[in-house]
């Protein structure tokens, strides 16, 4: 029996330098950023480049794609995605009416247009690169958005309304956009681009059931968010979800991260108050899972691709084009009430890129629209504009007097 688990534990488990290593990095990282003021994503894939095999060689890039790591990461990516969808805040989109959901809307499109222009200048291989790019690059981060808005007393704003408001969007037809894509590129237009239709219809009857379900057991509904339920079952409940959603996904021959993510959206659109529920999920996934997916993106970054001037290139234009695409049209906000400066610092800040686009990157990789070298473009982007943006929003849009009545939230 001994030599059974012997055997199972080497095929399974990494070495004993992988698991020291990423342990004690997912714990230390995070305050390390906090301290010099770097977005925690940011050190953390720093630190997979450096400690794997372009630059140390502590880890080989085989530790993170394979066994017990690449397990983690892939919970990690779930989580995120699942996150992402869980933090779109539909109470706030309702509450606006539908005036700055139009602006966002055609917000949205022009950047698409200017976006899929700027991508023109580049020498892309095949038209779906320049659709896969252009659909990257439009997404917004709320994880950036919220905590900008936050930081300068805007939340409750107008800007912040509507920078909020066009930022969900973006997140939201882009991540669904993308993956649709990738299933159109996979099956063309045979009977597997069925599944896009099939697994709307699935969400609908899953969203009607469960409101139903919330309605007619409300006691068992509050349950879920329950501050100390011995048996955590909100927890419980949000990875049922998660898990099935990507099981109906795979079922249908669709990128999981599609049913990850759309689990989260449906989760928030029926529980439009999830109370201490989403901060102990953002913990747990936040606090190692998903370090772990990004120190693994980290380890497989190609640095050695980047020495191709070509490659360098592309990666540049990527960052110049999606920072253009926001930041040309932001005074157009200005037919919205807002000053100059502050639409302005609303483009900076709508630019910003965090951990969804590294996400959606691997769906391009993965479907191979993109290689690797366009996948290192997306990661520079967020590595520029993670910084960047914040800072440049605060200079535009400085901080206001706090205000008691700013409820405005992610």
């Amino acid at each position: 029996m001994s030599f059974v688990i012997a055997v199972v534990t080497e095929s399974v488990l990494p070495n004993a330098t992988t698991f020291i290593v990423i342990g004690f990095a997912a714990f230390l990282l995070p305050l390390l950023a906090r301290r010099i003021g770097l977005p925690a994503v940011v050190l953390e894939i720093l630190f997979g480049l450096l400690i794997g095999p372009q630059v140390l060689g502590m880890i080989a890039a085989e530790s993170t794609s394979e066994g017990f790591v690449l397990v983690l990461a892939e919970l990690g990516l779930f989580l995120l995605m699942f996150l992402a969808g869980f933090e779109i805040n539909f109470t706030s989109l309702e509450r606006e009416g539908r005036g700055p959901i139009v602006v966002g809307v055609v917000g949205y499109g022009i950047v698409v247009v200017l976006a899929w222009f700027g991508f023109g200048f580049l020498d892309l291989a095949t038209p779906n690169e320049r659709v896969f790019l252009t659909l990257l690059v439009s997404a917004a981060s709320v994880g950036i958005i919220v905590p900008a808005l936050r930081a300068t007393n805007r939340s409750g704003s107008r800007q912040g309304q509507i920078t909020m408001v066009v930022g969900i969007l973006a997140e939201f037809i882009a991540a669904t956009g993308i993956i649709v894509f990738a299933v159109w590129v996979k099956s063309g237009w045979g009977i597997e681009l069925l599944a896009v239709p099939l697994f709307a219809a699935i969400l609908l009857v899953s969203l009607w059931l469960m409101r139903r379900l919330a309605w007619w057991y409300p006691e068992k509904a509050e349950r879920l968010f329950a501050s100390h339920d011995p048996d955590e079952l909100g927890i419980r409940f949000s990875f049922a979800l998660l898990f099935v959603f990507i099981g109906l996904s795979l079922a249908l021959g669709m990128d999981p991260i599609l049913g990850a993510f759309m689990a989260g959206a449906i989760f928030a659109f029926v529980f439009r108050d999830s109370g201490e529920l989403e901060e102990r999920l953002s913990g747990f996934a936040y606090g190692f899972l998903i370090p772990i997916f990004f120190i693994s993106v980290g380890v497989r970054f190609p640095l050695d691709a980047l020495a191709d001037t070509a490659v360098l290139t592309a990666a540049v234009g990527i960052i110049v084009v999606a920072i253009g695409a926001k930041i040309l049209p932001s005074p157009l906000l200005m037919l919205r009430g807002l000053t100059l400066r502050d639409s302005l610092g609303t483009g900076v800040l709508l630019a910003g890129q965090l951990s969804v686009i590294i996400a959606l990157a691997e769906v391009g990789v993965a479907i191979e629209v993109i290689d690797e070298g366009l996948a290192a473009g997306a990661v520079l982007l967020v590595g520029v504009t993670a910084i960047l943006s914040p800072v440049l929003f605060k200079v535009l849009s400085p901080p206001l007097e706090p205000d008691p009545s700013n409820t405005l939230g992610g």
